[in-house]
């Protein structure tokens, strides 16, 4: 005999105990949705009530004012929390967009320019899951990237002006990021 009390993995019974939440624009109930992008809450009426919202809000509601000004627009600055997390940002938003930079991106040093557009920088981004890539500060005119860290230098065998830093074995190789060349060079 098992000693699980599968009661508690009944979903019938803890769906009975929640309350829900009524639909505002047809009086259904909302239920948790799976999409694409993510859970959401949806009417349960679905074709005949096409209202949902997002499960959680990221608005971008101020938690706390600073007493340092904004850079741009002398407004006050003030810690909000966005859809990627807590940021500092001016109190004039929408008509000043200033963000003030991450701790860690201050002391990152200079990164060398795009080697495709020879115009821009390349620097360092964060995707929607949290990892890091090196991208031309040029973009959409000019759409280079990288996932490792660039670093200023020539390739050996192919010329191509910039290499990557890669781990490999506890040692630090540089690479061509070429995909044609990817030689490797210490």
């Amino acid at each position: 005999m098992s000693k699980i009390d599968h009661s508690l993995f009944n979903a019938d019974s803890h769906a009975l105990e929640k309350e829900y939440e009524v639909c505002p624009e047809c009086g259904s109930e909302l239920r948790i949705k799976h999409g694409k992008n993510g859970a959401f809450l949806g009417c349960a009426n679905y074709p005949a009530c096409s209202y949902l919202r997002p499960l959680h809000h990221h608005d971008g509601h101020v938690i706390k004012t600073l007493d340092s000004l904004c850079p741009e627009c002398q407004h006050p600055l003030v810690i909000r929390n966005g859809r990627y997390g807590m940021f500092i940002g001016c109190s004039g938003f929408p008509s000043c967009h200033y963000i003030a930079p991450d701790r860690e991106e201050e002391n990152i040093e200079a990164l060398p320019s795009c080697p495709k557009c020879h115009k821009g920088h390349l620097v360092k981004r964060q995707n929607k899951f949290g990892k890091h890539f090196y991208s031309c500060d040029k973009f959409p005119s000019c759409k280079y990237s990288v996932n490792d860290k660039p670093v200023d230098g020539t390739c050996s065998q192919c010329g191509f002006g910039l290499l990557v830093e890669k781990k490999r074995a506890g040692k630090i190789v540089l690479q061509c990021p070429q995909k044609t060349c990817q030689h490797k060079q210490e």
